[in-house]
């Protein structure tokens, strides 16, 4: 770098410390509130401690200034109070809601519940395996019900169609082993 050049300025900026900062009350402008601004943690306790103190100074009147001390001592020690990161009040709203929410939770903005139960019926048909037809009638092809049903529903077609030729009964295999090896030789012969 030559000596001639003007140093520049550099700017940073960081955000981060701005979005922690807690939400405060009492501050218009350059103007602020006496000892202010405040959170409303601390307006929380400094009008319900004041409350209190009005309402109580018969029982506590012999003690002098001790409890307007602690009052304005717990005023400031609240400044900055957190519970699970979050200020009091937005804790102590999240609660509430907790609280108010249905238990069952929502979905889509409306309440969830259980559907309600419905009546499940079927049909079944039982009917003998294509196998165990052909070995009783070698003769007969059997027709299944399903088709039996589907074939009463058709119109019937302009042209006749050809007979088809009934399948042949094979014996059955008795195990799948020999099964295999019957398919096997029915192969190897075509």
């Amino acid at each position: 770098m030559s000596a001639k050049q003007p140093d520049r300025q550099r700017v940073a900026r960081v955000y981060t410390a701005a979005r922690r900062h807690p939400w405060v009350l009492g501050k218009l402008g350059d103007w602020v509130i006496w000892f202010g601004p405040y959170t409303p943690a601390q307006l929380a306790v400094l009008g319900g401690g004041a409350l209190l103190l009005v309402r109580t100074f018969a029982w506590w009147s012999w003690t002098g200034p001790v409890p307007v001390v602690l009052w304005l001592v717990a005023v400031w020690a609240v400044r900055g109070a957190k519970i699970n990161g979050r200020s009091p009040m937005t804790a102590a709203m999240g609660w509430l809601s907790l609280l108010a929410r249905h238990p069952a939770g929502r979905i889509a903005g409306r309440v969830a519940r259980d559907r309600s139960s419905t009546l499940l019926s079927g049909t079944f048909i039982v009917e003998p395996a294509a196998a165990e037809v052909a070995r009783l009638a070698p003769d007969a092809a059997p027709i299944p019900a399903a088709r039996q049903r589907t074939k009463a529903k058709r119109k019937p077609s302009a042209r006749p169609r050809a007979p088809r030729p009934a399948p042949q009964a094979r014996p059955v295999p008795v195990t799948g082993l020999a099964g295999l090896l019957a398919g096997a030789q029915t192969a190897g012969r075509s």
